[in-house]
């Protein structure tokens, strides 16, 4: 049997440092066992995937040093590798389930499944589907059909027994069926769940070990459920403890910085990172924490995974990085060199140099001006964001709004950024001039500097949207409930 192991991230934000974690210990595995690694990408979500989005996960693992052998960019006869280009495998396997008894329709509205979930909760129930749709008539679904009603596919699951599967770190899991949901497999629009596509494509492309984040424990259930419906054989499951922030949470971008182009953009070097990331529940034989992405494969054992949290500290990792820039850079040649790659290039530094050129008098300008672009965290408090005509708790609230609606933003050029602005000032009932001086503070630390827009476009995403969070939280951030009240107000 030939190896085969995937990452299959979903194009819908910044490239996480969770699916550089997941990658590495796919391709490690791999890699060790003389197999394939494989890349897929799961955008069947139509509302929230990206090209853009899709461009920079890749960039961003090449950038680190996982490259695979078949995905987007290189041949492989289990392509395509975007999920959106295998809809039509996805509703002839459903139609398989319909045929064989193992899926049905369901014709149920929103409104009346927000009221059952409603009422489960109120009952202290666990929330999920109640078979409401499950012995509709085929003369039943024929004449909702022919009336156009909306319906989505579900699977069915049995209602006795349950189902117990080997994990490779942590032996036999039995769930019984009762905790497990009739999933929706095909959505109101054609696409499919992740649940379906994830084993449709696992078992098109031969894969023999299935490395993900424990989260999808709960799920496997109705994998299984689903490789047994197809006549399937059952990949090995293998559940990798999830990355935590220091207060033991689950790793967020609310409470860490989660991008790994943030961290390319800080100066963080890719060996110190996938370094760091190697030792998110793993640790080489002899328990040095200084290895390199070679020095790992050769040396790596899934078994010595623990599942313990692994903690995600950033400070560690600066401290990690800070060894590796001594150990690779040790002469100042190279040192010199590394700097002008990093942010003295001339695709980073010519577009700054042409708003900051209208606004010098001597060269010695030039440092005060610039030095934003080529810090990290700004050294801010709360007297920066004073403002005359907004309190502590508005201004707080227009970072907030901008965050999000740059979060949704894939087209990174002034025009849109721009668009954003003008529409959020009209949205609040404020004048662009005072919605702006925040914003310019959280990005530049000044109250007036370059055009904020073009400063944006320099600084990429990634840096923007970390220095809105991190202003937010030099105010004191906001609390659930005006969190929510702001989300009511954002849709």
């Amino acid at each position: 049997m030939t190896v085969r192991t995937r990452v299959a991230p979903s194009p819908t934000g910044d490239p996480h440092v969770g699916t550089a974690y997941i990658a590495l210990f796919n391709w490690l595995f791999a890699k060790q066992h003389g197999g394939q690694f494989i890349l897929r990408i799961e955008d069947t979500d139509q509302v929230r995937s990206s090209i853009a989005s899709e461009k920079r996960i890749l960039a961003a693992l090449k950038w680190l040093g996982i490259d695979w052998d078949e995905g987007p960019g290189k041949s492989g006869k289990y392509g395509p590798y975007q999920q959106s280009q295998r809809g039509d495998l996805y509703k002839d396997k459903v139609i398989e389930l319909l045929e064989a008894g193992h899926a049905f329709h369901c014709f149920c509205k929103p409104e009346r499944l927000d009221s059952l979930r409603k009422r489960q909760m109120e009952n202290k129930q666990k929330p999920g589907y109640d078979g409401h749709c499950l012995d509709l008539t085929e003369k039943e679904i024929s004449e909702k059909m022919a009336a156009c009603e909306p319906y989505v596919i579900r699977m069915k699951i049995p209602s006795d027994g349950g189902v117990a599967f080997k994990d490779m770190l942590r032996g036999s899991i039995d769930i019984h069926w009762s905790e497990v949901d009739m999933q929706v497999l095909l959505k109101a629009d054609g696409m499919p769940t992740y649940h379906l596509a994830n084993v449709v494509d696992d078992h098109e492309m031969a894969i023999t070990h299935v490395i993900r984040g424990e989260e999808w424990i709960n799920s496997t259930p109705k994998h299984v459920l689903l490789y047994q419906y197809f006549g399937w054989q059952v990949p090995e499951f293998c559940h990798m403890p999830l990355l935590r922030n220091p207060d033991k949470s689950k790793l967020s971008k609310r409470k860490n910085p989660t991008s790994i182009l943030y961290y390319q953009r800080m100066g963080f070097l890719p060996e110190a990172l996938i370094n760091y990331l190697g030792r998110m529940g793993w640790s080489m034989p002899d328990e040095r924490e200084k290895f390199s992405l070679s020095e790992m494969l050769e040396n790596f054992d899934i078994n010595r995974v623990s599942l313990g949290g692994p903690v995600f500290d950033v400070d560690k990792l600066k401290w990690l990085n800070g060894q590796w820039i001594r150990d690779i850079y040790a002469e100042p040649e190279s040192f010199a060199n590394a700097v002008k790659d990093w942010s003295l290039n001339s695709s980073y530094i010519y577009p700054m140099l042409e708003d900051v050129a209208k606004r010098v008098e001597l060269l010695s300008d030039l440092p005060g001006l610039m030095s934003f672009y080529f810090s990290g965290a700004l050294s801010l408090t709360e007297v920066d964001f004073e403002h005359k005509r907004l309190s502590q708790e508005e201004v707080k609230e227009v970072l907030q709004l901008a965050l999000w609606d740059l979060e949704k933003l894939d087209d990174w050029g002034k025009t849109s950024i721009s668009k954003i602005f003008e529409c959020l000032a009209e949205k609040m009932e404020l004048k662009l001039k005072d919605l702006m001086l925040p914003i310019f503070i959280a990005i530049t630390g000044q109250a007036s500097s370059v055009p904020v827009m073009n400063a944006m476009v320099c600084l990429g995403p990634d840096m923007t949207r970390a220095r809105l969070r991190q202003a937010i939280q030099t105010l004191g951030g906001l609390s659930k409930k005006a969190l929510k009240r702001l989300e009511k107000q954002a849709k």
